[in-house]
């Protein structure tokens, strides 16, 4: 063997090695771009399922529920129908062998019932001339009980049953009916009259008998366009509730969807779709509902914000001017100064922490109020002359027109104190330098009504109907927590009184304060004492009468 021969088998094995690995790359190769294309078939036909299933599982229990609910009733209401065709129909041919049977009467009359040979001769000629060979077979009985004559000219087998013929032998109505199989598995009905003489001996019967394939067809057939109408019925409602589930569980995922995003805090989300009935107004008063959430959400920030600039703004003075006394070296004047600054301040906090707590009483219900008979105008001066001071230098002018007197009150003397002080605060802080702020009381008709006027900047119309509200302030600018009001608003309420607000913009604003006096309070106490007594009263005669 020559030297190239190993070197052409060695060379041989490479290409062969290389084919092989090239034929199994190439199969691989093929095997992975399979098993993408599945892959990638799976997913696009994955999604519609899962969408769905997620649909069934939304709109299952609905559509589940309308679809049992629907065939149940649609296939009682076809088993019902099936029923009573198929009883129509028996019954009608019932009624036709009865009236054929009925005529026997007249056609046996007393020739033809004298004898059984009468008998019989009168019966091949009613079977010759019957009329209804085609539609029903008739039979002959002799007296004997065998068939001597037959319509269609073929006498039944011997051991042919026929009930029918056995109940007309014994029935003293001499009539016997019966619906079976023949031995042949032919559905029948039958009917069998006996003749009798008229000394009652038996001289011979007379049987019809129907086939009921016919019937049974027709029957069958028109069962068959029951279902048919029921299925066609079934699937209408099963659209029809399809489609309305759709119309209204499809705003209702809307409305759940929006709902959630307010209830975590996007207040400004809103159902875009809104129809012309209820859900519609479910839908609007959801909208509604969310531009309130987003009002007092606002107006809480801004409480916040004001209160905590409120909080500052003293904390620093006190801050400031301790730091400065510590460090010591301070003339008595500076001192002095810095220890006026401080109480005031500390006042200040006092009263916000104060306003703060009866905010707190008043949301909680817990607010309580320390009745007593009070002269109003004493505490009414009181909180004028605490402010004669502060409008004085503020350049403001402060004027009270004081009554001669005023019917006593019941009323708490710091709650109403405080109702003063508020409104007048309010009055000083929006009205400019120059100004003049007016008090004047007066009684009427059982009530006195305290009005506190200013010539200040006065409130927007905007803004004038939520005045009262919590945490709501007309002018941002001015100092305050906005709850001042509506503390005091429930201050009067607790009285049996009310706050009204009155302004003009650019004008000024009138705060009415409306208080019932001791003696107003004590005759509607009499006159409610008076009327329930009566109404005790008649509830007891009414009682008497019944018993």
């Amino acid at each position: 063997m020559s030297e190239k021969d190993p070197q052409k088998k060695e060379r041989a094995k490479r290409v062969r090695r290389r084919l092989r690995a090239r034929r199994k790359a190439v199969r691989e190769a093929r095997r992975k771009a399979a098993r993408t294309a599945k892959a990638a078939a799976g997913k696009t036909g994955a999604m519609p399922v899962k969408r769905a299933i997620r649909k069934f599982r939304r709109h299952g229990p609905w559509m589940y529920t309308s679809l049992v609910i629907s065939a149940v009733v649609i296939v009682a209401v076809v088993a019902v129908l099936s029923m009573a065709v198929s009883r129509v129909t028996y019954n009608s041919i019932q009624t036709t062998l009865d009236a054929r049977s009925e005529e026997l009467g007249n056609v046996f009359s007393e020739d033809g019932r004298s004898s059984p040979r009468a008998f019989s001769a009168a019966a091949r000629q009613y079977v010759e001339n019957f009329p209804n060979k085609e539609s029903m077979e008739l039979m002959v009985f002799n007296a004997n009980g065998k068939v001597i004559n037959t319509s269609l000219g073929f006498t039944p087998p011997d051991d042919e049953e026929m009930p029918d013929y056995t109940q007309a032998l014994e029935s003293g109505g001499a009539y016997g009916t019966w619906t079976g199989k023949l031995s042949s598995g032919e559905k029948v009905m039958a009917v069998t009259r006996v003749i009798r003489s008229d000394e009652g001996s038996f001289v011979g019967a007379v049987r019809y008998v129907v086939s009921l394939q016919r019937a049974d067809r027709q029957i069958f057939f028109v069962i068959c366009i029951l279902c048919v109408a029921g299925v066609f019925i079934a699937a209408v409602i099963v659209m029809a509730g399809r489609a309305m589930t759709k119309k209204v569980l499809q705003p209702i995922e809307e409305i759940s969807q929006t709902a959630k995003r307010i209830a975590h805090g996007d207040f400004e989300a809103r159902i875009g779709r809104i129809r012309n009935d209820e859900i519609g107004d479910l839908c609007q008063t959801i909208n509604e509902m969310a531009q309130e959430l987003g009002t007092a959400e606002k107006m809480k920030n801004d409480f916040i914000s004001s209160v905590s600039h409120e909080l500052r703004t003293p904390l620093t003075a006190i801050k400031g001017w301790g730091e400065t006394l510590e460090g010591g070296g301070l003339d008595p004047e500076s001192f002095r100064k810095g220890m006026d600054v401080i109480l005031h301040e500390t006042e200040r906090l006092s009263g916000m922490v104060e306003e703060l707590l009866d905010f707190s009483r008043m949301q909680s219900g817990r607010m309580t109020m320390n009745m007593q008979r009070l002269d109003i105008l004493a505490e009414l001066g009181e909180a004028v002359y605490m402010f004669s001071e502060r409008a004085k230098n503020e350049g403001k002018f402060l004027l009270y027109e004081e009554p001669e007197i005023l019917s006593p009150v019941l009323g708490d003397v710091n709650r109403l104190r405080q109702v003063f002080v508020n409104i007048l605060d309010n009055a000083l802080k929006y009205t400019d330098k120059g100004g003049t702020i007016t008090v004047t009381a007066a009684e009427a008709d059982g009530f006195i009504q305290v009005l506190i006027s200013d010539s200040g900047c006065g409130i927007a119309p905007e803004h004038l109907p939520k005045i009262k509200e919590k945490f709501y302030k007309a002018n941002q600018t001015v100092r305050g927590s906005g709850i001042g009001l509506a503390v005091a608003d429930e201050i009067m309420r607790l009285h049996s009184g009310s706050l009204e607000v009155d302004s003009t913009l650019g004008v000024g604003t009138a705060v009415t304060i409306t208080i019932p006096t001791l003696e107003k309070l004590q005759e509607h106490y009499e006159e409610a004492k008076t009327k329930l007594k009566e109404e005790v009263e008649g509830r007891d005669d009414d009682g008497a009468k019944n018993g």
